[in-house]
């Protein structure tokens, strides 16, 4: 057996202390802060997109010009159509192609849209849902691409790829160029009603008669810009779109009887309306009040009784709008009213068949009135001339008009419940005015950048609309139930569209909660309304991405809420703030000391702060088993019924973001403590919320309320 020598039992001392020390070293990590900054997801500002959320020196967005002659074949249901498309080419780019969006392209019979759903064979199925979703022939739809062609009508090399096409240009189109080239297409319009669709046509078997709501009816330019380099993102069917400002000229020829609504200023009045309808639409740009009747139900129900056979062309011209649509039918009803914008009047319409009146008589144009008002107010003024609310039986918006649902029972009668859907969609596809179709962003890659943000302001325009109006959507108690639901079928808001589980929840409830709850209870009303003004305004007829939006807002109100940027949209934590532990004392003279003695008879945790005047300290530790760092909001009742509210910012939970402890001081005696006392933060468990613990059988019933 070998000595150890001094030598060598120093060496193994020394390496075993270092193994020691080594081993019992923490491993580091990464800044796990709730309250880190969120450089790290948001893109690097440059001269074309600021670090202030503005638009830079260097901004450019790209411009697309449509001439149109379009022709509506109510004998087949078919659309065809000529168009002539001049592309600005205002980056600093050279391209070698451009790319155009054929979104009908989604129904033709080799779509890869059904591939990507999945199905099932259902146990039983009643005869009306199986005819309609099992057909004998696949309905026929698609662009048909008749012609591509230069100016000069030469052809023009160009691949279709699903949804897109790419026009290959003869040479690069430089930076500060424009292109020109010509598009020939036609193709069947689905019926909306059996077959579903953003668009379409509804079919009276009445008379044989349909409406048309017609979108996404003609190829469109993809947006190209600094971010994305060209959004050309395959059409799946939910997420929608990203689409360039232009100037569009539009000529719709239709049955000579039909009326017809859409996108941009009527340009001949006087060959398309009858003297009567010329007359009282006259009466009713001056008329702010109440709607004026311009083609009524009596005469439309006459119309609609005999086909015209000759047809009729409606002349538009619209300036800086990002797309078209519109709708025609010989069955419209037609109605009209002023509304004053700061001293500028906007024309709100409603076209609606008989069988949507007197719904639609009642509330649909002042629906859009109102709209108009409270965007302007919380936004910028409405810039357009015209907002247009359409019988369509579906929730669709573009530029100047939108489809939406409604109908009354077959007496004229309707219930609250059909009344206040239809005003609640109205709101929200005519806001849409604004957020998309002005206040520009990508609804393909960030479907809340319009949805949520709409379906916020939509909640203000309810209100105004009906003090108590039934909002179902955007106050924290109403999204409790999916935040708190299956993770696995969650996703943040910073998701695709396309990728998220449920989607009305995700894209509209939660951002829209987000911002009720940031203007609420965490920024107060000044300073969110002009930071959310101030970023409708920087970003109005441009294309805004998430960081513009979130930047704009700390910008112009000075509150740093990378925080709740990073956990109400980035993750899907959810809220759960609760009293963990109360220690009652009272205070006690002792010589020169002032000793804290607790009441142990509470059954129920003294640091600063303490107020040397009280008579009773409470020594409360509130805990968080939620992920989202909330404001705490408590409300201390006393023994004599008189209550007193504090509220403690979020950066409370800065050092701990497990549990704090705070000291309450105060010279009336308490009886309960209760956090959130009006549900303002969407918490997910308020069984924890109170002091002395409520029973079981009222946290059940409060369960119960939630629910309805």
């Amino acid at each position: 057996m070998k000595k150890i020598t001094p030598l060598l039992l120093a060496f193994f001392l020394v390496g075993a202390t270092a193994f020691s020390q080594e081993s019992s070293t923490k491993r580091g990590h990464t800044n796990q802060n709730k309250f880190k900054q969120l450089k790290d997801e948001l893109a690097t500002p440059n001269s074309q997109r600021t670090a202030s959320g503005a638009p830079g020196v260097n901004y450019t967005q790209q411009k697309v010009d449509y001439v149109m002659d379009i022709v509506l074949d109510d004998k087949n249901q078919r659309i065809s159509g000529k168009e002539t498309i001049l592309y600005h080419n205002n980056s600093k780019d050279n391209l070698a192609y451009l790319w155009v969006q054929l979104d009908q392209n989604m129904r033709a019979k080799d779509s890869k849209t059904p591939d990507i759903q999945t199905t099932k064979i259902p146990k039983n199925l009643s005869k009306e849902r199986y005819n309609k979703s099992y057909k004998d022939q696949p309905f026929d739809g698609g662009f048909n691409i008749t012609s591509v062609t230069n100016e000069d009508d030469s052809k023009l090399s160009y691949t279709i790829n699903q949804t897109m096409m790419r026009i290959n240009l003869p040479k690069p189109l430089a930076s500060g160029d424009t292109f020109s080239f010509k598009i020939e297409w036609w193709y069947n319009i689905n019926n909306h009603r059996k077959d579903g669709g953003r668009s379409g046509y509804e079919h009276f078997t009445e008379n044989g008669n349909n409406n048309y709501v017609i979108a996404q009816f003609f190829p469109r330019l993809c947006v190209y810009d600094n971010v994305e380099g060209w959004q050309n993102d395959q059409f799946w069917g939910r997420s929608e779109f990203a689409l360039e400002f232009g100037d569009y000229t539009v000529n719709i020829t239709t049955p000579e009887d039909h009326m017809l609504g859409a996108t941009g200023v009527l340009q001949n009045e006087q060959e398309v309306l009858s003297k009567k309808e010329l007359k009282r639409l006259t009466n009713a740009r001056k008329t702010f009040d109440n709607p004026v009747i311009i083609r009524t139900q009596e005469e439309a129900t006459e119309i609609e009784k005999s086909k015209a056979t000759a047809t009729k062309t409606w002349k538009f011209k619209a300036k800086n709008v990002r797309d078209y649509a519109f709708a025609s039918s010989r069955k419209f009803i037609w109605d009209a009213m002023a509304v004053d914008i700061n001293g500028k009047t906007v024309m709100a319409y409603s076209l609606y068949s008989k069988e949507a009146n007197p719904l639609y008589g009642d509330h649909s144009t002042r629906a859009v009135a109102q709209t108009l008002k409270t965007y302007s107010k919380y936004t910028f003024d409405y810039p357009y001339h015209k907002a247009i609310s359409v019988d369509g039986q579906m929730g669709m918006e573009y530029p100047q008009i939108c489809f939406n649902p409604g109908r009354p029972n077959a007496d004229g009668t309707y219930s609250d419940r059909t009344k206040y859907r239809m005003i609640k969609v109205t709101i929200h596809e005519v806001g849409h005015n604004f957020f998309p179709m002005i206040v520009n962003s990508d609804e393909r890659q960030w479907t809340w950048m319009d949805e949520g943000l709409n379906s916020y302001v939509e909640m203000l325009a309810e209100l105004a609309y009906d003090k108590d109006f039934p909002i179902t959507r955007g106050y924290p108690k109403n999204i409790v139930k999916y935040m708190s639901g299956d993770q696995s079928k969650i996703a943040p808001i910073m998701t695709k569209g396309d990728n998220v589980y449920e989607f009305g929840n995700n894209a509209y409830g939660k951002p829209a909660t987000a911002l009720w709850i940031l203007r609420e209870t965490i920024m107060g009303k000044e300073l969110f309304d002009h930071a959310f003004r101030t970023y409708s305004k920087r970003w109005m007829f441009k294309h805004p991405t998430p960081a513009d939006f979130f930047r704009t807002m700390e910008d112009a109100s000075g509150v740093d809420l990378d925080w709740f940027w990073r956990g109400w949209f980035y993750t899907t934590d959810v809220t759960d703030i609760g009293i963990k532990e109360v220690k009652k004392y009272h205070t006690k003279l002792v010589g020169d000391n002032v000793d804290f003695i607790e009441d142990t008879t509470t059954g129920l945790g003294f640091k600063a702060n303490i107020n040397k005047d009280s008579k009773f300290h409470y020594e409360i530790t509130y805990n968080k088993p939620g992920g989202l760092v909330m404001p705490i909001i408590v409300q201390f009742t006393y023994k004599d019924g008189t209550t007193e509210r504090k509220v403690y910012p979020a950066q409370i939970w800065r050092y701990n973001d497990d549990e704090i402890t705070k000291v309450f001081s105060t010279n009336k005696e308490l009886s309960k403590i209760e956090i959130d006392p009006d549900l303002e933060t969407a918490d997910v468990d308020t069984s924890n919320n109170n002091w002395p613990k409520e029973d079981k059988n009222k946290f059940e019933k409060f369960k119960k309320n939630i629910k309805k």
